[in-house]
């Protein structure tokens, strides 16, 4: 068996109207969702998939060093392939790795979670993710939607200034009582600009969201600020999680070293893949701390994530992230019709916890007609608008990166 093509489709889907969403110190603005879709196909008919980072330096990547690499080998070889270059194309490369696996999964007739580690479980446990800069009443009621969902908890991303933010705890607790889990995504607190909150602004408020039992609260502080993350975590106000930034396997092992958070955070998609992912997963729990998943794409991710997730008992690998978009009839952040649409059939979810295939390969075949259907639009996907000072910060599809390079001063 042989590889004859190596393809990175990216996809795009236009929001009907740009999502003007305000926050404390400037806006983010939303104008379209971005997917990427790795393609392998052998000689003998078999095709294996993968979830990719959806940006265009990442498809003329795979086009023009990763595919002539894989041409002409056997799939079934995959854990001996030394590619080699930069980090990030070797990064890069792990996400085409899972392809790979899926293929040879395939072949042998056994699930994906076989090859890359064995299942200790059968399921994995949800949290609902959506909740993007909106008054405290439409926190509460979107967490009530994402509970009545079926979901384990529910995560927001809070950016409404100190009190505000205190009052959105408060009434989100108050809306899905004591026995539902709130995450608290603070990522947009050091990215206010000179309106971001001060580490002594963070600490008081850690401190006052002790009483609302939060599962956690997520980069309150600059990603790459470990030592900073250690003190806080040391304070036991609430527990602490990071990881979605880092951008190798030291950074992960630094994080874990220092004991700065409580919950290691990482997305195959665009951090290295099974590979990093399961050294990872090692490490943390050798440390005594817990992994969960980071996943901001489509029903893919999701489903490869859960592979790898159910190969550690909960203990270790406890919350697999799961973005809520919304569609008729079901309330979510904003539409993104390529995650529902991107398996032929949809997960299986009962009481929270997504059941994984034990068919062959991801044991979902992938709906190819996405492919057309959703042509990609170039461009960034979303914009930060800061006040002070007056700045304009673009986002592409990578997630691991802390901002994107084509900024423009106003």
């Amino acid at each position: 068996m042989k590889i004859v093509s190596v393809e990175a489709f990216l996809l795009s889907y236009p929001m009907p109207e740009p999502i003007m969403l305000s926050f404390w110190g400037g806006q983010r603005s939303i104008i379209k969702r971005d997917a990427m879709i790795i393609r392998v196909t052998t000689d003998n008919g078999l095709k294996g998939f993968a979830p990719g980072p959806a940006y265009e330096r990442a498809k003329s990547q795979i086009d023009q060093s990763i595919a002539p690499f894989l041409m002409g080998k056997d799939p079934l070889q995959w854990r001996v392939f030394d590619f080699t270059g930069d980090p990030e194309l070797v990064k890069l490369y792990a996400a085409v790795e899972i392809a790979l696996i899926d293929i040879a999964a395939q072949y042998e007739g056994c699930p994906v979670y076989e090859l890359i580690g064995g299942r200790k479980r059968n399921t994995i446990k949800l949290y609902g993710s959506a909740g993007m800069y909106m008054s405290p009443e439409s926190f509460a009621e979107e967490a009530t939607a994402i509970r009545e969902l079926g979901f384990k908890a529910y995560k927001m991303r809070p950016a409404l200034g100190v009190e505000e933010d205190l009052r959105t705890m408060e009434l989100m607790r108050k809306a899905v009582g004591k026995d539902f889990g709130l995450m608290v995504d603070a990522h947009t607190w050091w990215r206010m600009g000179d309106k971001s909150y001060t580490p002594e602004m963070i600490t008081n408020l850690s401190q006052a969201m002790t009483k609302y039992d939060l599962t956690w609260l997520e980069e309150p502080l600059p990603p790459e600020q470990h030592e900073d993350y250690a003190v806080l975590k040391s304070k036991n106000y609430v527990p602490i999680a990071s990881g979605e930034h880092e951008q190798d396997l030291e950074g992960f092992t630094d994080l874990i070293q220092k004991n700065a958070v409580d919950y290691v955070q990482m997305d195959v998609c665009c951090q290295g893949g099974f590979n990093i992912a399961n050294q990872v997963i090692k490490s943390t729990q050798n440390a005594n701390l817990q992994f969960a998943f980071h996943c901001w794409g489509h029903e893919l991710e999701i489903l490869a994530s859960a592979h790898l997730g159910i190969c550690s008992p909960e203990s270790v690998v406890e919350w697999l992230e799961y973005p809520c978009y919304s569609a008729p009839g079901r309330k979510g952040m904003y539409p993104f019709p390529v995650s529902d649409e991107i398996l032929k059939d949809p997960l299986t979810i009962r009481d929270g916890y997504l059941h994984v295939p034990d068919t062959p390969g991801f044991g979902i075949e992938v709906n190819e007609k996405v492919l057309e259907k959703y042509p990609f639009i170039p461009g960034p996907w979303s914009y930060f608008t800061l006040d002070q000072p007056a700045q304009t910060i673009a986002v592409t599809g990578d997630h691991s990166m802390k901002w994107v390079k084509d900024s423009a001063n106003n």
